[in-house]
């Protein structure tokens, strides 16, 4: 590197990048990569005219909702988003996602110096070394080590998450509420990408995602275990999780500390994170993939009650929808290659017809009961008869399941709230 000045500010970007305290991930790397991803392909501002479109989609489709749920609003915010606006509002979820999985990657990097630390500092690149002796020598490399594991987890979070801003539609897209709680959103460039090629007005296919994003909210926003669960069986997941150390070593030559916007391409051909594939792991799998479907499915099953003949292609929008969450588009396919995990409900028509049934045999207050406790959903196994799980068990009695809140000491003449 013959620039003394050009060297001099690349170790102090690499520095910057080494300095995150945040946690296992370098989020704030992350969030860059991001952003600079969607800047590439361009990301126009949400016009005050297209910004008012989505929020009287959202309010005229929370109120069609009414008719067919039992489940209160769950919007306390309705907005458009940009895509970098997603990327803003959606990344402390990917952070509770992410940072098990990276917690690994971490462990793999320390793991990576073997019993002889400098023979591991001797094969770093001279500008890390250079970072190994500012850090205190041999005595900071294993901090140095797990910065680095921060960083390129960062970079491969950051590829993604901006991958996947290019494909979504709205906040809850991918199955699990990504943005604030309480806050909608749609975003019109995604959903102008989805009505293209399908025939369908605009408006309609703006309708119609409005609906499935405030279904979703109805859900999350009125079972409060169901948020928990599903990420916990994400933890699980990730328990399970191998770090490819290889492929650490083989990346790490490649980072050029004086070209940190070619970290991105470095970080996105490294396939870091294998499923261990132990029984496990696939209890974890199974789980997240039937939580993820059961969602799914009673989404799909209340946006179909709620379009009834209001929208003339909702059948047609349910399809395509169907095919996007059952195949997973190319990002998608990019954040599983990266972290290892798909966020795919496998067996969503399956899951769909035990809703309707449940509709049909209990009726909207009888099917949404079932969400009142997670040991009353369908299983797995129900989804191979779905007909069986909805007319096998007994009416719903869950008085058990609820426990009285205790009297506060004299207090007892208390009236109730509300």
């Amino acid at each position: 590197m013959g620039d003394p000045q050009q060297f001099a500010e690349a170790l102090r970007q690499f520095a910057d990048l080494m300095s995150w305290q945040g946690g296992p991930v370098n989020w704030d790397l992350a969030k860059n990569i991001a952003r600079q991803t969607v800047a590439q392909k361009g990301d126009a501002s949400i016009l005050a005219t297209d910004r008012a479109k989505v929020v009287e989609a959202l309010r005229l489709a929370d109120l069609w909702l009414d008719e067919a749920t039992e489940l209160p609003s769950g919007i306390r915010t309705a907005n458009a988003w940009s895509r970098s606006e997603w990327i803003e509002a959606t990344l402390p979820v990917w952070s509770k996602l992410c940072d098990p999985i990276a917690a690994r990657a971490v462990s793999a990097m320390s793991g990576m110096l073997g019993d002889d630390p400098a023979a591991a500092a001797g094969g770093l690149p001279p500008e890390m070394q250079a970072v190994v002796g500012g850090l205190g020598g041999l005595g900071g490399l294993t901090e140095m080590m797990r910065r680095i594991g921060g960083m390129m987890v960062g970079g491969q979070a950051g590829a993604a998450v901006g991958a996947l801003a290019d494909e979504v539609v709205s906040s809850t897209d991918i199955g699990i509420p990504l943005g604030p709680p309480g806050t909608a959103a749609l975003l019109p460039a995604g959903v102008a990408a989805f009505g293209a090629g399908l025939s369908v007005e605009q408006d309609e296919v703006r309708l119609f995602l409005a609906l499935r994003e405030a279904a979703h909210h109805r859900l999350f926003g009125h079972v409060p275990w169901l948020r928990a669960r599903l990420q916990g069986a994400v933890e699980d997941y990730a328990r399970g999780i191998q770090v490819d150390a290889s492929a650490l070593r083989d990346a790490m030559p490649q980072i050029d500390p004086s070209n940190p916007e070619a970290l991105n391409e470095v970080l996105s051909g490294a396939a870091l994170f294998q499923p261990e594939d132990t029984p496990e792991q696939k209890a974890a799998l199974a789980r997240l993939e039937t939580m993820l479907a059961l969602v799914e499915g009673w989404v799909a099953t209340v946006v179909s009650a709620a379009a009834g003949d209001r929208l003339p292609q909702a059948a047609a929008l349910a399809e395509a929808i169907r095919r996007r969450r059952a195949t997973g588009g190319p990002a998608e396919r990019t954040f599983a290659t990266l972290v290892g995990l798909e966020l795919r409900p496998r067996r969503l028509r399956e899951a769909a017809a035990i809703w309707e049934g449940l509709t049909t045999e209990r009726g909207m207050a009888g099917r949404d009961a079932i969400w009142a406790h997670p040991d009353l959903l369908p299983t797995a196994d129900d989804f191979d008869d779905p007909d069986g799980f909805v007319h096998g068990r007994p009416e719903l009695d869950i008085s058990d399941l609820e426990t009285p809140e205790p009297p506060r000491p004299d207090d007892d003449d208390t009236p109730p709230a509300g």
